[in-house]
């Protein structure tokens, strides 16, 4: 395996294009959007590629951790990972002999995540995947790079941005809370951001037009407030033609599709399970990992081309890796009659819990 990794004769770049095509192929649609996230891997010691001391959602304080860059694609047909990138921090670039020991290209330069993600949407778009929008979380809204080359490209954005981001509207420079604090009442509107694992994701939304620099287009600040507790999030929003606020609030709900990815592709594909240090074999895990998930989406999303049966769920990821593990094991004691039966079984559970999470919400939004 190390040798595999390590030394054996890739096509990186045409494997990597590969799985673009794969995906997108299937999962392409007109309305498709590009996700991009970060994770993190927490290690021990200083010698893996791209490790430091620094911030990670996966344990949502700083951490010694690698962090990577991701980019989803995501269609009403379904979503994969498609892409990643190493974060290398400062303290590597301006290490060379450091990045010699782990391998790292001699001509590698720094950059930020904002311009890994960059670099990775151009790519995606250069290579005709279709794609309206681009959505992601606040490391991506607050850079302005980044905003103004998606909207020079004619892509739409809608990036998550602070309380404290700065917006100027009509009336001059406001910080985004100021504004949301002061919404009169009919400002917003409840709109579902999608359907989550426990009912319909129902917030309530206010959009307020305001100009970023000199981008083309139209630029609005969406604002989002909890039904339950009130509490708001913000986003910079830029489409090149006048749109809705429900077609704003589709694309942020989106963004939760790379979580799902990134949890699915741990879970399921090993993700975060690579046993290495150096670069070459670092990318070539993380893109079987990603191959390993694309597969299950895409045969997840032609399966779901065919209603399922009365009293059963969609067929899922995990459900699909299940059958297939059981499949290529060929255990002698599984028969095909006793597999489908524990799947119709499982599936038939997950849809009782899922009328029952939905009747529970509908329940709570009467009484509120």
């Amino acid at each position: 395996m190390q040798h595999f990794l390590s030394k054996a004769v890739w096509d990186d770049d045409g494997l990597r294009s590969d799985l673009r095509d794969y995906v997108t192929e299937t999962l392409g649609h007109p309305e498709g959007v590009l996700v991009i996230d970060e994770t993190g891997d927490l290690k021990k010691g200083t010698a893996t590629i791209g490790v430091q001391r620094q911030y990670t959602g996966t344990a949502g304080r700083i951490e010694n951790s690698q962090v990577a860059v991701y980019l989803t694609y995501a269609s009403p047909i379904g979503h994969a990972l498609i892409d990643n990138a190493l974060y290398m921090p400062r303290s590597w670039m301006d290490d060379p002999a450091r990045r010699e020991a782990a391998g790292a290209p001699e001509d590698l330069a720094f950059a930020t995540k904002p311009a890994l993600a960059q670099r990775m949407i151009e790519k995606t778009v250069d290579a005709g995947v279709q794609a309206r929008w681009v959505t992601g979380d606040e490391v991506y809204g607050a850079n302005p790079a980044l905003r103004a080359a998606l909207a020079r490209r004619g892509i739409g954005s809608v990036l998550a941005v602070a309380k404290s981001d700065i917006v100027t509207t009509k009336a001059g420079p406001k910080k985004a809370i100021d504004l949301a604090v002061t919404l009169p009442d009919n400002a917003w509107n409840r709109i579902s951001a999608g359907q989550g694992a426990k009912g319909e994701r129902l917030y309530d939304w206010a959009i307020i037009g305001v100009t970023d620099g000199d981008l083309p287009g139209h630029c609005y600040l969406m604002i989002r407030r909890s039904i339950d507790d009130g509490a708001y999030a913000f986003y910079r929003a830029q489409s090149p033609t006048s749109v809705a606020l429900r077609t704003l609030v589709r694309v942020a709900g989106i963004r939760w599709s790379v979580e799902d990815d990134f949890q699915s592709c741990k879970e399921l594909a090993a993700l975060d399970e690579h046993q290495v240090r150096r670069w070459t074999p670092w990318h070539r895990w993380t893109m079987i990992a990603m191959l390993a998930y694309a597969f299950l989406a895409v045969t997840t999303a032609r399966a779901r081309k065919i209603e399922p049966a009365e009293g059963l769920i969609p067929l899922t990821v995990n459900e699909v890796r299940h059958l297939f593990v059981e499949v290529a094991m060929r255990r002698p004691s599984v028969t095909k009659a006793f597999l489908l039966a524990w799947s119709w079984w499982r599936r038939h559970r997950q849809l009782l819990a899922k009328h029952c999470h939905y009747h529970r919400q509908t329940v709570k939004l009467q009484l509120n």
